[in-house]
């Protein structure tokens, strides 16, 4: 119950994208398409949970002077691992995410969580943190990454990123009610903008219910 509770607290108090602002370059980037959210995600669940896992291992050993230069050099070296992965067996997210892979280093959620929590907490309560924080990151991502696409594109599709096949491809919106607005960047933005409003809403409701201002 309370990994359950720490999940929906990542989710909505301390959501990484629509919760903390964290990581907003690369969400306004690449959540034009689900295939991107998910490529994008599931490399961030996997640095941020390792991360997370190193940096609580070697918390006790590492001086306080450097413990930042150390943070950095191990998400660097496991955002390497990944970018060389993906573009071994899944070159079309390699393609599609291009740079954003490698910046996944300086992604502030990665070493926001290594300074706040990882370095302070157990093994145990890292990877759990690493794991919420990361399927929050995700699941921002896919929230965007669908109202884009069906909006812009009228339909919601996802692709194996192993064998380019298409695992579902739903047409929702007819071609001439489709709005190409929101495959620019302008339609990020607002989408951001919408969905950071409505968690905003959210949070205030039950800051209320529990007699906060």
């Amino acid at each position: 119950m309370k990994a359950f509770g720490h999940f929906l607290l990542s989710l909505l108090k301390e959501n990484p994208v629509f919760g903390l602002y964290l990581g907003i370059c690369s969400t306004l980037a690449i959540t034009t398409s689900l295939d991107n959210a998910i490529g994008m995600g599931v490399s961030v669940i996997i640095i941020l949970t390792i991360s997370n896992i190193m940096i609580s291992s070697i918390r006790k050993i590492t001086p306080n002077e450097i413990r930042i230069p150390v943070y950095i050099v191990v998400i660097a070296t496991l955002t390497k691992a990944i970018e060389l992965l993906i573009r071994a067996y899944a070159p079309a997210i390699d393609v599609a995410l291009g740079v954003f892979i490698p910046l996944i280093v300086v992604n502030c959620i990665i070493l926001g969580r290594a300074e706040a929590f990882a370095s302070k907490n157990t093994v145990w309560k890292s990877t759990l943190d690493g794991l919420t924080m990361g399927l929050a990151y995700t699941l921002s991502l896919a929230a965007m990454s669908i109202i884009r696409q069906v909006l812009a594109d009228g339909i919601l599709s996802l692709s194996n990123p192993f064998t380019n096949s298409i695992v579902f491809k739903i047409n929702l919106i007819p071609a001439e009610y489709r709005i190409a607005i929101f495959k620019e960047p302008i339609g990020a933005f607002l989408t951001f903008a919408f969905l950071a409003a409505g968690v905003a809403a959210v949070q205030n409701a039950h800051a209320k219910k529990d007699g906060v201002k």
